[in-house]
């Protein structure tokens, strides 16, 4: 009868200690989680407050010049304002971006994906 009280207690006693063991792991996780939320929120108020500035100093002129130039003087245009890309419209057209990452990544197709694994052709 005793032992089979304290193996009670014991065992209790341990579900007691994991439920609090979890309770701080998810409290810990939360705050993790929420930490990171402000972060990227606050690095994505940055880069806008940036992008802004960038726009702002350039100026319309500057950017007009930029959409309404040959390619080449583009990229001396952007490399000049320390741009990698950038996208320039009117605002009011639609943009089809469905075929754009795949400019990105140079062509890169599914016969190029399933043959850099070695597949024969």
């Amino acid at each position: 009868r005793l032992r089979a009280d304290a193996a009670r207690i014991e065992a209790e006693a341990e579900i007691s200690r994991l439920q609090l063991a979890r309770e701080a792991e998810i409290n810990y996780l939360r705050e993790q989680n929420e930490l990171e939320i402000t972060k990227k929120a606050e690095m994505s108020r940055i880069e806008t407050d940036k992008f802004k500035l960038q726009v702002e100093s350039i100026g319309a002129s500057t950017i007009q010049a930029i959409a309404t130039s040959g390619p080449d003087t583009q990229v001396k245009l952007l490399q000049a304002l320390g741009l990698q890309s950038m996208l320039v419209t009117d605002g009011h057209s639609p943009i089809n971006l469905m075929g754009f990452g795949q400019g990105l990544l140079g062509g890169l197709n599914a016969n190029t994906i399933s043959n850099a694994g070695g597949a024969p052709n």
